[in-house]
């Protein structure tokens, strides 16, 4: 009986899906009714599915056969879902006419079917990312009821998903909507209001300044609100929580993985040579995108010196000055909560980029780094915004789990585990005593982090990628894992002694 109740579930889910679908191929003239019909049916379905499963089950979270489902482990279903959420990507990015939008003309197709409810809340006609951000928000709702039935037990999984849902509704995409309905003649720049520099990459580019300086109260309203998050509310927040409070609390990437992507999180690697290879990488990218914002804020001075309270010399100046007092910081200061590769690394990236701006910033060249502005945001957008973050960073949830971009690309991901590994005030205790390993707390870690090692030596867990999520406490049968935020001193408390793969534990 259950079997059938969960593939009507799927069969009436697939049903919406495809209702949805057919418009790349057909016109519907009542958009209203077949729109609300496709959701609808998705919705019941996936409510009746969840419930046959989570609905009434014995107290426990069940992770029953994720090894032995196609879906959840590399099969046929988890690469033809793959595949076509890849596909989606791709065709989100770069060729949006097969969805039906048209920039020149009234649109058609899948992009058109949203029109009505585009119409309703910003006063426009729907494009491909008003589309993207309405099924994105949908995913992460009904997922994010599936999420709070499957550990309805627990008071902190609850709390972090409806903080989720709750800020991807309202802050993502209710508000932005709204207030460009509200401000139709109001340049554009409000998109994702919880998103800010770095992972909003293009906030501090020359037309987003330029269009929130001319944009009256509200534009200068949101400016200092993003100023006042990178500068002060960030780093307040991390010393308190951890990266947590952004990571799993707040961002729609990780709102994303953790509800749509929880069935994919145990595919993580956890291979010491991947960790290794994940802290090159998304270093490299915070590099990128602070050299690609640094160049950005260059060309919007020398366009717009009216606009600017700094002279290019100055902002050179203040630049160089900011770069050389971080990296004697990260060198000196807090030497020892950092591994030698990552403080050599900072410490000569920042050599090479303190050299390049003094030799072209102070030479009076319109250009810095030795490339216009638009050339670093250009190859950004592509390669880190569009590639990396959604194709690779959803489309790739059945092969490579649920935080690829986090734990790989995302630059904002890399500040705050910046931040939480050198001044923040959580960390994830453990009792070693009691560690049965069981290995649950390992494999199901998205971050790829070897969670067990660190339980079998009693070793409190301060690492740069965790992001707080608190599956490893979850699933663990003994209460071994503990979330806290105390004190600074002795947080990171390494042993003397090797276990697992955890040669290295300080990263």
């Amino acid at each position: 009986m259950a079997t059938i109740k969960k593939q009507s579930g799927i069969g009436i889910g697939f049903l919406g899906l495809i209702l949805l679908s057919t418009v790349l191929f057909t016109t519907y003239e009542n958009k209203i009714l077949w729109l609300s019909l496709s959701f609808l049916l998705m919705t019941l379905g996936g409510l009746f599915y969840f419930q046959t499963i989570y609905g009434k089950p014995l107290p426990g979270i069940k992770n029953d056969g994720v090894w032995f489902s196609s879906l959840s482990s590399r099969g046929l279903s988890g690469w033809i879902l793959g595949m076509g959420l890849t596909a989606f990507y791709i065709a989100i990015y770069w060729f949006p006419e097969i969805l039906g939008f048209n920039s020149e003309d009234k649109s058609s197709g899948l992009v058109a079917l949203f029109d009505p409810l585009s119409y309703f809340l910003n006063g426009q006609a729907a494009s491909q990312w008003f589309l993207y951000g309405t099924l994105y928000t949908f995913a992460i709702l009904l997922f994010g009821v599936k999420f709070i039935w499957k550990y309805w037990g627990n008071r902190y999984q609850l709390f972090r998903t409806l903080s989720v849902m709750f800020f991807q509704l309202c802050f993502a995409f209710l508000i932005p909507e709204i207030l460009a309905k509200l401000n139709p003649s109001t340049p554009y720049f409000a998109k994702d209001l919880k998103n800010m520099w770095p992972l909003n990459y293009y906030f501090l580019d020359e037309w987003h300044l330029t269009n929130m300086i001319t944009g009256g109260n509200l534009g200068l309203f949101f400016l200092l609100f993003g100023l006042g998050m990178i500068f002060i509310g960030s780093p307040i927040l991390t010393y308190f929580f951890g990266k947590r409070w952004y990571c799993s609390w707040v961002c729609g990437c990780g709102a994303l993985a953790e509800t749509a992507g929880d069935p994919f999180r145990q595919l993580s690697s956890k291979k010491l040579s991947v960790w290794k290879f994940e802290r090159w990488m998304i270093h490299v990218v915070l590099v990128f995108v602070t050299v690609t914002t640094i160049a950005a804020l260059w060309s919007f001075i020398t366009q717009n010196p009216e606009m600017s309270l700094l002279t290019r010399e100055q902002f050179i100046g203040g630049v160089v000055l900011f770069l050389f007092v971080l990296m004697t910081i990260l060198f000196f200061w807090k030497k020892n909560g950092l591994e030698k590769d990552a403080k050599y690394t900072l410490v000569s990236l920042g050599s090479i980029l303190i050299l390049s701006l003094c030799i072209q910033g102070f030479s009076g060249q319109n250009n810095i780094l030795f490339l216009n502005s638009y050339s670093f945001q250009k190859w950004y957008g592509f390669g880190v915004g569009a590639a990396f973050s959604g194709v690779l960073g959803v489309g790739f949830y059945p092969f490579l789990g649920s935080r690829v971009w986090c734990r790989f690309g995302c630059p904002m991901a890399a500040i705050l585990g910046l931040q939480q590994r050198l001044f923040s005030k959580f960390r994830i205790s453990t009792n070693g005593g009691q560690c049965i390993s069981c290995g649950n707390c390992s494999a199901y870690c998205e971050m790829g982090i070897d969670v067990r090692a660190y339980a079998q030596r009693g070793e409190n867990i301060v690492r740069s990628s965790c992001v707080g999520c608190g599956i490893c406490s979850a699933v663990c049968p003994r209460g071994v894992l503990k979330l806290e935020n105390d004190r600074l001193k002795n947080r990171i408390n390494p042993t003397i002694y090797p276990l697992g793969n955890a040669m290295e534990v300080n990263s």
